[in-house]
C-alpha cells in the first residue's frame, strides 16, 4: 500500500527521525533529457469484466490536459503515489501515451525538484502541479516501479535519466543502519523510517547489492517479529504494532514469503455499513482498531490472495469490493471505488479526510484493477537472486 496522508502524519509526531546531511545531486544536462527512442510494442489485448471496464474508464478519463489525475473526483489533490498507480494501469493495458504524459509531467520537473536541494518529487500537489508539498520516500519508489514497467514494455530508455535519478536520491536515503529515511517535510525536518517504503524501495531499485542486503538486515534486527513471522510497522507501540499493507507488500515484494501472512488477517478484518449505499461490506481495517474497511488495503490484500493461488478468498474480496462503486460525476457509464467504506480512523487513531468514503479514489480503484488483470506492479522487481541466508523470513 502506500502510506496515507494521515498515516505518514501520525508516524511523523511519534517516532524518532535519523539525522542526515542535505544532499546534493549533479543535474544531467538538457540533451540527456530526451534520449533516443525505440520502436514501442503493439498493445496488450485485455478481457475485463462490466464492472472493471466501467472502472477502467473511470481511470483513464481521470487524466487531464498536464497529464495529472485527482486522486479522487473535484477534489484538486494530486498524489504521486496514484499518479504512479494510473501510470500502471496505463502501462499494462498497452495505453503508452497516457503514461507518456504522467511522465512528462514530472521529467519536465527533473531539475526543479527531483536534483533540487535536498531531493525527491513532492508527494502532493494541485491538479494544476503546483503547491507541491513533501518529499516522501515511498511514493518516489513507487513513480520508480512505474517508470521500469514502462521501460520494459517499450523496449526504450526514454526516461532513463529520470530513473537513473530516482534510483540515485533512493540510494541516498540510506543511512548507517540499513534503513532509509522516510524523505524531507517542508520545514526540512526528516520524515521518520516507515517499513512501507523501505520494503517498496527495496523493490524499486533493481539488482541486489549492498542497498538491499543492508535493507534486510535492518528489516531482521528492528522490524520483524520472529514470532508472528511478520514485518512490524511500528514496534515501540503495541496498539499499532502491525499495520494491513505489510501483510500484502511482503508477499508481492517477497516472492517467497511465507503464505501465514495472509492467516494472520483477523486482527484487522470487520464488517461495516458502506456509507454511500448501506450494504454490508466484510474487508479489512488499517490496524487492529477495526473501525473501518480500506478498501485500497483490501484491494491490495487481493493481489497477494491470487499471487499465492487462494482463489476462494480472492473472489469473497472480488465480491465484497464490487459492492461498494460509486457511479462518476464527470464522466458517462463509470465508476469508481472509494478510499474506505465508512469514515473512520486511519493507521493510528487520526481521522480520515472528510470524503474519503464518498468519493471514488484512484488508489482503491487502481488495485482493484490490477487484480481483474492479473498484475501485480512488484513481480518486476523479483529480479534480484537474494542470497537464501539474506532471507530472514525464511530461517529460525
Amino acid at each position: 500500500m502506500r502510506i496515507s496522508v494521515l498515516l505518514l502524519i501520525c508516524i511523523s509526531f511519534a517516532l524518532t527521525s535519523c539525522s542526515k546531511e542535505e544532499l546534493t545531486f549533479e543535474e544531467p544536462s538538457k540533451d540527456k533529457l530526451t534520449p533516443e527512442l525505440m520502436p514501442i510494442e503493439e498493445p496488450i489485448t485485455i478481457n475485463l469484466s462490466a464492472a472493471a471496464i466501467k472502472t477502467n474508464r473511470w481511470v483513464l478519463n481521470m487524466q487531464q490536459a498536464n497529464g495529472l489525475l485527482e486522486s479522487s473526483e473535484n477534489s484538486d489533490f494530486v498524489s504521486l503515489y496514484d499518479n504512479s498507480l494510473a501510470a500502471l494501469v496505463y502501462i499494462k493495458q498497452g495505453e503508452i501515451l497516457k503514461a507518456e504524459k504522467i511522465f512528462d509531467f514530472f521529467n519536465d520537473k527533473v531539475q526543479t525538484e527531483l536534483l533540487h536541494g535536498s531531493g525527491g518529487f513532492y508527494q502532493f500537489r494541485n491538479n494544476k502541479g503546483e503547491q507541491g508539498s513533501r518529499t516522501w520516500m515511498g511514493d518516489n519508489a513507487w513513480l520508480l516501479i512505474a517508470l521500469n514497467h514502462y521501460h520494459k514494455a517499450t523496449q526504450t530508455q526514454k526516461y532513463g535519466v529520470m530513473a537513473n535519478a530516482l534510483e540515485s536520491w533512493l540510494r541516498s536515503l540510506q543511512i548507517e543502519d540499513g534503513s532509509l529515511i522516510g524523505g524531507y517535510n517542508e520545514d526540512g525536518s526528516e520524515i521518520p523510517k516507515v517499513t512501507e517504503g523501505i520494503i517498496t524501495a527495496f523493490n524499486a531499485v533493481s539488482g541486489y547489492d549492498n542497498f538491499h542486503t543492508s535493507i534486510l538486515s535492518f528489516l531482521k534486527t528492528n522490524r520483524w517479529d520472529s514470532t508472528e513471522k511478520l514485518l512490524t510497522a511500528w514496534p515501540e507501540n503495541p496498539d499499532y504494532k502491525y499495520a494491513l499493507d505489510l501483510h500484502g507488500l511482503s508477499i508481492g515484494i517477497f516472492p517467497d514469503f511465507p503464505v501465514e501472512a495472509l492467516t494472520k488477517l483477523d486482527r484487522y478484518k470487520n464488517t461495516q455499513i458502506n456509507t454511500t449505499n448501506g450494504k454490508h461490506i466484510t474487508g479489512y481495517a488499517f490496524d487492529e482498531d477495526k473501525d473501518v474497511i480500506w478498501l485500497e488495503g483490501t484491494a491490495q490484500i487481493l493481489v497477494a490472495y491470487q499471487q499465492k493461488n487462494k482463489n476462494k478468498e480472492a473472489s469473497d474480496i472480488i465480491k465484497n469490493l464490487e459492492k461498494t462503486f460509486i457511479k462518476s460525476t464527470s464522466s458517462e457509464n463509470a465508476q469508481g471505488i472509494p478510499y474506505t467504506t465508512n469514515h473512520g480512523t486511519s493507521y493510528g487513531a487520526g481521522l480520515l479526510w472528510d470524503h474519503a468514503d464518498l468519493t471514488p479514489a484512484i488508489s482503491s480503484s487502481a488495485w482493484y484493477l490490477f487484480a481483474k488483470l492479473h498484475f501485480s506492479p512488484f513481480t518486476l522487481g523479483h529480479k534480484k537472486d537474494i542470497p537464501e541466508t539474506d532471507k530472514f523470513w525464511k530461517t529460525n
